[in-house]
């Protein structure tokens, strides 16, 4: 088959240049890379919101969702002169200078390298060590249904009230469902960790029979929900609000209100559908920035139960 021309992408103030957009990326429905594209400036707003200012690293599928992942933390020479980068160090003693999105023409520039997946740190570039964003993760196993995780939501979202803390929920775009959480970047990645830790087995003590926060995935019940406290360490990635996954389905990582947990269908939350939904909604996330909320309590019950999180 013959390469297809490129294309060239008005984006506010800035041109991408867009090869092969006619590559099918999707095969379930057909999509391509010009329907990813277009995808992202339907909801510009919202991406540029979950990825603003934070060190972000890029999943790439050259090919398409059928072909090779390629997991990439450093932008590659060559980038426009526009597009922002911040450094981040590893405990290697490497660094790499990862994306740092403020415009939507930078999420643009990033599906043309082949990006479907955007994995945003949860600290933000004025500060990589203080994290402004805790990550609540609610992670079934293969043998928990999603009546389950809607359950254990409720859960979530009950005691988020009694701490006086706003929780922004969403799909995760897979099995699961995340609620994140503005903080005072006050604390390094180990505190917001076991403050994290120290919330989820509060969830655990609640529903015992549902819901686990124990450490090894081997010693886990299969039928319950893990409350995934590490994805609050240092350099772990999840996808953002807003972010395709790579799947063929094109299926959406879906900002969602509390009221839609025990209706939504994560699998109808696709590129197909959701530019209407949020030309009708809008950014369901636009308010997560208003109120930055502190960890104190939840590092009191930390130190109250003896809390040291696993595997650091």
């Amino acid at each position: 088959m013959a390469k297809s021309s490129a294309v060239e992408i008005e984006v506010g103030d800035r041109t991408v240049r867009v090869s092969n957009p006619d590559r099918v990326y999707f095969p379930a429905r057909g999509e391509t890379k010009l329907d990813l594209v277009r995808y992202y400036l339907a909801v510009g707003d919202g991406i540029v919101r979950a990825l603003r200012e934070r060190p972000c690293m890029l999943h790439r599928f050259p090919s398409g969702v059928s072909g090779e992942k390629v997991h990439q933390k450093r932008v590659p020479n060559g980038a426009p002169d526009w597009l922002q980068t911040v450094r981040v160090d590893f405990p290697s003693g490497r660094h790499a200078y990862e994306l740092c999105v403020t415009h939507p023409a930078d999420v643009i520039w990033a599906v043309q390298m082949s990006t479907v997946e955007f994995h945003p740190w949860n600290s933000r570039r004025a500060d990589t060590e203080r994290p402004d964003e805790w990550r609540i993760d609610l992670d079934p196993m293969p043998d928990c249904p999603f009546s389950t995780v809607r359950k254990v939501a409720h859960t979530v979202h009950e005691i988020l009230d009694e701490l006086g803390i706003t929780g922004w929920p969403k799909t995760s775009g897979g099995a699961g469902l995340h609620v994140y959480v503005r903080i005072e970047p006050r604390w390094g990645f180990q505190e917001v960790r076991r403050a994290a830790l120290a919330f989820a087995r509060e969830v655990e003590r609640r529903m015992p029979d549902e819901v686990t926060t124990t450490w090894w995935r081997k010693d886990r019940d299969p039928a319950k929900l893990f409350v995934d406290y590490n994805q609050n360490a240092r350099d772990h990635t999840i996808a953002s609000a807003y972010s395709v996954r790579g799947v063929p389905e094109a299926v959406v990582s879906t900002p969602i209100t509390w009221d839609e947990i025990d209706d939504v269908e994560p699998r109808e939350c696709t590129i197909a559908t959701m530019p209407a939904r949020f030309a009708e909604l809008g950014d369901l996330h636009a308010g997560i920035d208003d109120t930055a909320y502190s960890l104190d309590t939840l590092l009191e019950w930390a130190d109250r139960d003896g809390l040291e999180t696993e595997g650091q």
